[in-house]
């Protein structure tokens, strides 16, 4: 049984509590903060506890990777349906230590929705790049993250 497939067909979850139950989020203990239908908008905190703590008492990187490496992507595929959507590159700049729960904030932003926009109808596929960041407790950032996304029509070939 797939347990993505089956998440998706439980009608009476909102998409915000079936995002907290993704099961690679759901042990993670996420709680999403804000979260607009249309993805424009979302907001979720990264707890610090026992099994996300590195041994200096600061959240690993990896857990801030495994929360943002998805976001984006998940976006663009509710807001271009129909398309197959992944990360295709993500780089995180680990600027502060990461020794409280982490918020977090990815905005999409309208100018580059047209852009996404405009290039799937001239080219049929576009490789948009985000940005975004995770902040600490007292509301400095920890970490920027610079994902591309790649967009597709469905059953594209790469001609590599």
């Amino acid at each position: 049984m797939n347990a993505l497939r089956t998440l998706r067909k439980l009608s009476f979850l909102s998409p915000k509590r079936r995002l907290e139950w993704y099961p690679p989020f759901f042990f993670m203990r996420i709680k999403v903060i804000e979260f607009q239908d249309d993805w424009r908008l979302i907001r979720i905190r990264l707890p610090l506890n026992g099994f996300s703590k590195n041994m200096g008492d600061a959240m690993f990187g990896g857990y801030q990777a495994s929360l943002a490496d998805p976001i984006a992507a998940l976006a663009c595929v509710k807001r271009f349906p129909g398309y197959s959507v992944w990360t295709r590159a993500m780089h995180i700049d680990f600027i502060r230590e990461g020794n409280s729960d982490l918020e977090l904030r990815f905005e999409f932003d309208d100018n580059l929705f047209q852009e996404i926009k405009r290039e799937l109808e001239q080219k049929g596929r576009s490789t948009p790049t985000f940005h975004y960041s995770f902040y600490r407790s007292d509301g400095e950032i920890c970490s920027n993250v610079t994902n591309k996304v790649a967009i597709r029509p469905p059953n594209y070939k790469s001609k590599k």
